[in-house]
């Protein structure tokens, strides 16, 4: 059967709670880049999971060398990495802190079933709205705030640095900039410490003959903020660029690569904001969280992250967590 148990042990192990085009999609990036060697992937409907496990795993010989299959919530067990994408889908028109109230409830029954079969892993919410659901995962989970991860702005950030990459006429690998506090509407850019190869954008434009546009780069930040309507309205959901980063995020905490990613955790304090999950560049690790990293941002940069905080925070005080 294609659901038998993996053949070999010791080989890094994931799990995926929710196997509809978020789960199934990150479970099919995972397998090609050969990010863990068993993927489990479990869904309330369960033929679905074993549909997408199958359908994946016939990928297999092109792939990674990795092991995929559908499973329950004792398969949790010696789980590394427990990722939830379950959840009530964004639609046309809602915003992310619209889903909270579903997914919340959703939450509190996925949590404790995870949670009696492994206490060890590393949490990582993906579902939106990601940071409300990444702090009730905590609260509900009572794991140390190192092992709990929301997927946060780490979607926003690439967007931020694809579409700057375009503008600038380089490749979005030589762009750094981030994007960070929610994952949503108040979520705000780093336009203050944005560079390529190290020049802030100005001083490229001067080098490059180019005209510094301060409109044109608003323009920019607004179309990433508002990428997911957009993509929502043109074909329903997104789940590659997410699974990207998602891949990406899971790689760095499974092999140890202190990578910097801006995940969504428990703010202890970072800009005077504390009891909230945001994003801030995160090094990641073995254990999750290895240590936030607060930058010299503009006092405009830290009232967004602030005003982020307490939208949030409302939100939260709303679902009595």
């Amino acid at each position: 059967m294609e659901t038998a148990a993996h053949p070999l042990r010791d080989v890094p192990k994931v799990v995926i709670v929710g196997a509809g085009k978020v789960g199934s999609t990150t479970a099919y990036a995972l397998m090609t880049n050969g990010t863990a060697g068993e993927i489990v992937l479990i869904d309330a409907d369960a033929e679905r999971a074993v549909g997408e496990a199958m359908d994946i795993a016939h990928g297999l010989p092109y792939g990674g060398p990795s092991y995929v299959r559908a499973g329950d919530y004792p398969d949790c067990e010696g789980a590394d990495i427990v990722m939830i994408s379950a959840g009530a889908a964004q639609g046309p028109g809602e915003t992310r802190l619209d889903l909270v109230r579903k997914n919340a409830d959703i939450l509190r029954e996925i949590v404790p079933r995870i949670t009696a079969h492994n206490r060890e892993c590393v949490l990582l919410m993906v579902t939106n709205p990601v940071d409300i659901l990444t702090y009730a995962m905590w609260k509900i989970s009572g794991f140390p705030s190192h092992r709990v991860i929301g997927s946060g702005t780490s979607l926003d950030t690439a967007r931020f640095r694809y579409r700057l990459g375009q503008y600038f006429g380089v490749n979005p690998r030589s762009v750094h900039a981030v994007i960070i506090g929610e994952h949503g509407d108040t979520e705000v850019p780093v336009w203050s410490l944005a560079n390529i190869a190290g020049m802030r954008l100005a001083d490229f434009c001067r080098a490059t003959g180019r005209c510094y546009d301060e409109r044109e780069l608003n323009a920019i930040f607004l179309e990433v903020r508002d990428a997911a309507y957009e993509i929502i309205r043109r074909k329903g959901a997104t789940h590659y660029a997410i699974a990207s980063a998602v891949d990406a995020i899971i790689g760095t905490i499974l092999r140890d690569q202190r990578t910097v990613v801006t995940v969504s955790s428990l703010m202890q304090g970072q800009y005077g904001v504390t009891e909230m999950c945001l994003s801030l560049p995160t090094v990641l690790g073995r254990e999750g969280v290895v240590r936030v990293l607060e930058l010299s941002l503009s006092d405009e940069e830290r009232d967004g992250f602030r005003r982020s905080a307490d939208t949030l925070r409302e939100v939260a005080a709303g679902l009595g967590l």
